[in-house]
Formats: C-alpha cells, sequence, structure tokens
C-alpha cells in the first residue's frame, strides 16, 4: 500500500510540472506563426490593417511572448483555457465536446485490439509452432505493418464506396438514442485502431505466454496431476498479463495521438479536429488547450495503468 502512494504521489506532482512543459513548448511552436491570422479569423479577410493592429493590441498578440505565457498561464490558473474564432468561442467548452468523443474512440480502439490480442496471442502460445501459431504470426505481422491511417482508407473504400454498409462521415447519433447508428458510425474508426494495436500486443501475449509456460512451476503443476485449463487460468495468464497490461497502458497515449489522425479522416467531431481548426487557423489557445488535455489525459490514464499492475502483481507492494 505504502508502495502504491508512494507511485500516485510522484504521478501527481508530476502532472503540473508536465503541464508547464506542454505548454511552453506549444507556446514556443506557435510564436513562429503569424500573429494576425487569429486577428484576420475575428475581423474577416477585408478587415483593414489599421483594425488588425488595435484587435492584436486589445488582445495581447503584440505582447512579447514571456508576457503572453504569463498571461495564458495565470488564466488556466483560473481555467480560463482562452477563446478562438470570429466568434470567440470559449476553448473550454470546445474541449468539452470534442474530449469525449476522443476519448470514446480511444477506448474502443484499445477494448477491440486488447481483447482480439489476448485471444490471438494465448491461442498462439498453446499452439507453439503449429498451423495456428504460424496463422497468427502472420496477423501479427500484416498488423505491425500497416499504418492505421492506411487501413483507415482500406475500411472506407471497402465498406463505405464499395459495399455501402457503414457511413465515412456524418453527426454522431447519440449512443443512447440510437446505438446502432452510433456503433455504424464509430466502429470503422475503432477497427482502424484496433488492427496494428492487436498486431504488436498479440506478439507481447505470445512472448509472456510462452516464458511463462516453460517455467518450472508450469511443469510442477502438470506432473502434480493439474488440469491444464487450471494451470493455465489461475496461474500462467495471471502472471503472463503482467507484461501486457503495462505495455497496453503506455499504449493508451498513442491510440490518442493516432485518434487524432483518425478523426480528421472520418471527419469526427473530437479533439483531431478541433487540433487542425486551430493550426489551420493559428489559433494559438485552441492548440495550446488540446494539447493540455490530452498531456494530463495520458498521464492520469498511466496513472490508473500503475495501480492495475500493482493489482495484478501483489508483490510489488512489498517493495
Amino acid at each position: 500500500m505504502n508502495n502504491m502512494l508512494r507511485l500516485i504521489g510522484r504521478r501527481i506532482i508530476a502532472l503540473p510540472i508536465m503541464a508547464l512543459g506542454v505548454t511552453l513548448l506549444v507556446f514556443i511552436l506557435m510564436s513562429f506563426t503569424d500573429p494576425s491570422i487569429p486577428a484576420r479569423n475575428a475581423l474577416g479577410e477585408s478587415a483593414s490593417q489599421e483594425a488588425v493592429e488595435q484587435y492584436m493590441d486589445e488582445h495581447g498578440l503584440n505582447d512579447p511572448l514571456p508576457t503572453r505565457y504569463v498571461d495564458y498561464i495565470a488564466g488556466l490558473f483560473q481555467g480560463d483555457l482562452g477563446t478562438y474564432g470570429a466568434s470567440r468561442a470559449s476553448v473550454a467548452e470546445r474541449i468539452g465536446k470534442a474530449l469525449p468523443v476522443t476519448m470514446q474512440l480511444t477506448f474502443m480502439g484499445l477494448i477491440i485490439g486488447a481483447v482480439i490480442s489476448f485471444i490471438l496471442g494465448v491461442i498462439s502460445a498453446l499452439y507453439r509452432d503449429r498451423l495456428p501459431d504460424q496463422i497468427i504470426r502472420v496477423y501479427s505481422i500484416a498488423g505491425i505493418a500497416t499504418p492505421s491511417f492506411w487501413f483507415a482508407v482500406l475500411l472506407i473504400l471497402l465498406f463505405s464506396s464499395m459495399l455501402g454498409l457503414l457511413p465515412a462521415s456524418g453527426p454522431l447519433p447519440n449512443f443512447f438514442v440510437n446505438p446502432a447508428g452510433y456503433i455504424a458510425r464509430m466502429i470503422m474508426p475503432a477497427v482502424a485502431m484496433a488492427f496494428p494495436l492487436s498486431g504488436q500486443m498479440t506478439r507481447i501475449v505470445r512472448t509472456a505466454m510462452v516464458e511463462e509456460l516453460d517455467k518450472d512451476y508450469v511443469v510442477t503443476a502438470r506432473g502434480g496431476g493439474l488440469p491444464e485449463r487450471v494451470v493455465i487460468a489461475k496461474n500462467v495468464l495471471r502472471n503472463a498479463l503482467i507484461t501486457p497490461v503495462t505495455t497496453l497502458g503506455l499504449k493508451i497515449g498513442y491510440l490518442m495521438g493516432g485518434a487524432v489522425v483518425i478523426e480528421v479522416i472520418f471527419n469526427l467531431p473530437g479533439m483531431g479536429t478541433a487540433i487542425q481548426e486551430g493550426i489551420t487557423g493559428g489559433e494559438t489557445f485552441l492548440v495550446m488547450g488540446v494539447v493540455i488535455v490530452v498531456a494530463l489525459a495520458f498521464v492520469i490514464i498511466n496513472i490508473v495503468v500503475d495501480m492495475l499492475y500493482l493489482l495484478i502483481n501483489p508483490r510489488i507492494r512489498t517493495v
């Protein structure tokens, strides 16, 4: 328990430090863009240069970078992520609508990929060097070698353009109002993210299972007359899942990053669409808000994964 509390405490202390580092990095990168772009977006392309300069002065766009950064951090501590666009819409409200879509897509892809890799990895280990193992290895290599965005395009061509079975764009229905429409809209993006993940994780699950199956305690348990399903379920799987679960937790961050690209391909109203809008429009506050929220979500998710890791392997609690 003390080890778990220390681990969580270190992660919580790292949260504000990481947030400050992310904001500083994004601020520096966005400083290379033309500061008049947000003013033009707000006033329109026909606005005079005098009106643009006045807008920039009023909103601090002409201030030195350190001054703008300090002002932004001060607002951040008050829960103000800034505004963007011609209507000066709230960044916090924009992220509040986009983040749930990204998290839903991320965890749908995670669940699909985890289930497929768990089943295939276990089967591959149990039938080591036999036909099922060889077939699963081919699947695993294909998944590792296939980028999610390229696989997404293939899914659109097959299931949307050719067969017309699934929508590749359009509004995202509410799950509780139209669950069938929601699943139809989200399944292709989720599978596009899950396929490369399942290819990677299948290899990891297989390797962990093979290592456990070759250990002496498994030989002893089998020699003692324990049924094979008991040996596998109660001993091998529990120990073999430690490494895959830890790796899967680290993959969540990569899935969130991949979701940004997938959302743009499928025109989903998530964080990917928001950050694309911010980058193309030169909206520093929108880009900053999206990056900070995604970074903090990644750290929080990894705290949860660390807790699960300790629960799966109780021996570490006493270290």
